[in-house]
Order: C-alpha cells, then structure tokens, then sequence
C-alpha cells in the first residue's frame, strides 16, 4: 500500500497534489493553503509538486493503490509513498492530517523548498 515507482536517483521529500481542472475542492485548497504551504515547516521538508490528472500519468506515477480522486495528496520520500490524503474538507483537517503523515518522513530528510508543477 505503501509503495511507488519513481524515476532514478535519490529524490527529496515532496507533497505532489494530483488534481484536474475545474475541481471545486482543488481550488478551495488553492485559496486556503497554497500560499501558505511553502512557508510551513511542512512545505520546507516537502515541497509542493502538482501533477495533472486531465491527461495520463506518466510510468514515475504507477502508485498502488492508483489516484483516481481529485484533489488526492501523496506526500513522497524517496520514491516511495510515505502516505495519502484523499480530497480536501477543511484547513484543519489538511494540516492535522499532513502532520501524521510528516512524522514518518525522517527529521535529516528535507526539500528544496520549492514548488513544481509537472504538465
């Protein structure tokens, strides 16, 4: 349940943010947290990165289970998947929820602070 494929070589931490345009809850997220995240402990150990769900997935997003639900937040290390948070309710239960699954993610490892966005 745990596992990803992803491309070669060593990866830093990451949140990617699998969503699709038009989607109500992604752009509730978009205006709740997106401008705050990077400023976050949390966006400083895993940087965002938002993937595309209108068009299909390249091989480096074989997840298991898939991502079929937008928006979806698989926080990664590594690799592989560190845990996942299906859709998008409340700010509180984003960061209460993100915060668990930070925890497993060891203190050494930290992203470059920075978001990117994959076509």
């Amino acid at each position: 349940m745990l596992l990803a494929l992803a491309s070669g070589g060593a990866q830093a931490a990451e949140l990617v943010m699998f969503e699709r345009a038009g989607c109500p809850w992604c752009r509730n997220w978009d205006r709740e947290i997106a401008p705050i995240y990077p400023k976050t402990p949390e966006g400083a150990r895993a940087p965002l990165r938002r993937v595309s769900l209108d068009q299909p997935l390249g091989p480096e997003w074989k997840l298991d289970p898939p991502v079929f639900y937008s928006p979806t937040f698989v926080v990664m290390d590594d690799g592989r998947e560190i845990g996942r948070i299906t859709g998008y309710s409340n700010a509180e239960s984003f960061w209460g929820l993100l915060s668990g699954i930070m925890r497993r993610i060891p203190p050494t490892k930290s992203g470059t602070g920075t978001t990117v966005t994959s076509p």
